[in-house]
């Protein structure tokens, strides 16, 4: 990656003193990886996993913990570390206390970590096979298209979330999956249905930097929109997806999966209304509730297609 935009800290903020040791090196890393991040990609690639009905929790335990391993803390990290690289323009606006733009990182820093996770993640894509290695380079290829000029897709809501939604979602679960036996057509289509959902999740993430992207040119969801259409589009996504893995499990004899996932889908409508009043202020809540029951709805819907 080369430094395009030679950015430099903004003159109020004073550069922090570069960590020396070895541990504070790894600290810094980690907090650049995000962790928080890491929850969705390392859940879809265990319900790819499960949905495969090869996965045995004797046999394939050490092969599971491994593929949710490089899809989370790897994979997901590393898309987070570009996405900062090319981000500390917009940071520099603001969260200029974030590492880049303060100077508690260095760029050097940036490009050693991305070396590093790139190949700890190819080297155990292609330990668990050539079709989960496909997965993790287009995924690889999806984040650079989502960070990083001349494409830069997140500078389009619509664009840059649909990357990130079939990363963290579809090609995750598609990777589970393929590291237990050959892909079916149902649970590439149950995938990239929850993909669907995962563009209007991604959504969410967009509505604490309205200003800095408005500043930016940045065209995500609530700026083109406003907060409460986009609020609207975010529950209407998340629910057509839902409503279409319910119809298609119940037309493919897994009526016990289906009905999991209905309920699921229907506790999900007090968030729902809560979040189309006020997207701001309930966002937290909308997190934890709305979203979280969308993704145990994942895991009905492998458990379904496996059985």
């Amino acid at each position: 990656m080369s430094d395009q935009t030679r950015l430099s800290s903004p003159p109020s903020l004073p550069l922090h003193k570069q960590p020396q040791s070895r541990y504070a090196w790894l600290v810094r890393s980690i907090q650049l990886m995000k962790p928080v991040t890491w929850f969705a990609p390392t859940w879809a690639f265990m319900c790819g996993a499960i949905a495969s009905g090869a996965l045995s929790w004797n046999e394939s335990i050490g092969r599971l913990l491994l593929g949710m391993f490089m899809a989370g803390p790897i994979l997901c990290g590393l898309s987070q570390v570009v996405n900062d690289y090319a981000d500390r323009e917009v940071d520099a606006i603001n969260e200029p206390h974030r590492l880049i733009p303060s100077g508690q990182v260095s760029l050097r820093h940036v490009y050693t970590l991305t070396a590093i996770l790139t190949w700890i993640g190819a080297s155990i894509a292609l330990f668990l096979g050539r079709q989960v290695a496909f997965f993790v380079a287009l995924g690889l290829v999806f984040a650079l298209a989502y960070s990083l000029r001349p494409i830069r897709g997140k500078r389009n809501g619509w664009i840059g979330n649909a990357l990130v939604a079939i990363s963290y979602e579809g090609l995750a679960w598609m990777a589970g999956h393929a590291a237990f036996a050959p892909l079916t057509g149902e649970s590439v289509t149950i995938a990239l249905l929850y993909s669907l959902g995962a563009h209007g999740i991604m959504t969410v993430n967009d509505f604490k930097s309205i200003r800095g992207d408005t500043i930016m040119g940045i065209r995500s969801i609530p700026v083109q929109y406003g907060k409460v259409m986009a609020a609207r589009m975010v529950v209407t996504t998340m629910g057509v997806a839902q409503i279409a893995v319910i119809g298609l499990l119940f037309h493919w004899g897994h009526p016990v999966a289906a009905t999991v996932v209905a309920i699921l889908l229907a506790a999900q409508s007090i968030p729902n209304a809560r979040f189309i009043r006020d997207p701001e202020n309930n966002e937290v809540f909308f997190n934890a509730t709305a979203i979280m029951l969308y993704v145990w709805g994942m895991l009905a819907a492998a458990i379904g297609l496996a059985a």
